[in-house]
């Protein structure tokens, strides 16, 4: 099996606000779109969106045991872990076991992930 694919059309773009869905544990803060997915291996393509004045600190950080890597599209991301406030434009390759967040943002922010869950460290 592959990733699932589309033809060209915009996630960002206001008539597509409703293939948004809330984040379990995160409603309110952040919503996310899967825009491609292998149901065989579990990789995907998904957006996060932080809403204006997101704060995570009450979830705190996490790892997982699978590489991912995300670009920042468009906003300002906070990650506590690394103490950096992430722009537009920034991208990072995150190896597994690599712990990021807490996240905040004054702003919003729009993140691009790719994640690879059968590329684990065994």
């Amino acid at each position: 099996m592959t990733k699932s694919t589309v033809t060209y059309w915009n996630p960002l773009d206001s008539n597509n606000r409703n293939k948004w869905k809330p984040i379990d544990g995160l409603e309110g803060v952040a919503e996310e779109l899967t825009l491609s997915i292998d149901d065989t291996t579990g990789e995907y393509t998904r957006l996060t969106r932080f809403y204006a004045g997101a704060d995570t600190s009450s979830f705190g950080s996490k790892s997982h045991e699978y590489p991912e890597e995300i670009f920042i599209v468009s906003g300002r991301l906070y990650d506590q872990a690394f103490d950096t406030w992430l722009e537009t434009g920034h991208y990072a390759s995150r190896p597994p076991g690599e712990i990021h967040g807490p996240f905040k943002t004054e702003e919003g922010c729009v993140v691009l992930e790719v994640s690879f869950p059968n590329k684990t460290n065994e």
